[in-house]
């Protein structure tokens, strides 16, 4: 589709998927490398935004390793809240692995933030950050972004798990505000 809409706002095609695709099996293929030493590492999506980048990935993904899930939200329409609510959390025990956090886009870093200061409290070896989407232009955070699938700048972006008021996640490409 070249365009959308959702409520109020006209959307046009901005990322497409076969490029999506190519920049997430470049990160598999860093990740397949980098973690081939590690003991089980643990994969944390963050939901709700990431979950179509987190079932791609780990297709590509040749590691012996874990997937999880917990589900924050700091979104409010097309600004992020700076408040970060955790709806659901992490049961797994992380002590001594590596973690890899799975996020749909990092552009505040506050998300990342939040979640780093609880993950630090249960012991992990060590713990990396990776991103479908980064905006360094928005970035506030000290902390660094291991692995970013694609760089963007300060636009607002739906489709691929991303969405506006809780609509198009669904889409396969990523869309930005017309």
């Amino acid at each position: 589709m070249e365009s959308i809409t959702l409520q109020d706002k006209n959307f046009r095609t901005y990322i497409p998927y076969t490029e999506i695709d190519k920049a997430i099996s470049r990160i598999a293929l860093q990740l397949n490398r980098d973690l081939k030493e590690e003991d089980r590492p643990v994969f944390l999506s963050i939901l709700n935004g990431s979950f179509m980048f987190t079932a791609d990935l780990m297709k590509k993904i040749d590691l012996n390793c874990e997937i999880t899930f917990v589900k924050l939200a700091s979104y409010s329409g097309t600004r992020s809240t700076g408040t970060v609510k955790e709806v659901l959390g992490l049961c797994d025990d992380i002590t001594g692995r590596t973690v890899v956090v799975l996020e749909d886009i990092v552009d505040s870093g506050s998300t990342i933030a939040n979640l780093l200061n609880d993950l630090r409290k249960r012991n992990p070896k060590q713990i990396k950050i990776c991103t479908l989407l980064f905006k360094p232009a928005a970035y506030k955070a000290d902390i660094p972004i291991d692995y970013a699938c694609i760089e963007i700048p300060n636009d607002f972006v739906v489709g691929y798990g991303l969405d506006y008021n809780n609509l198009g996640r669904q889409y396969k490409d990523l869309y930005v505000i017309d």
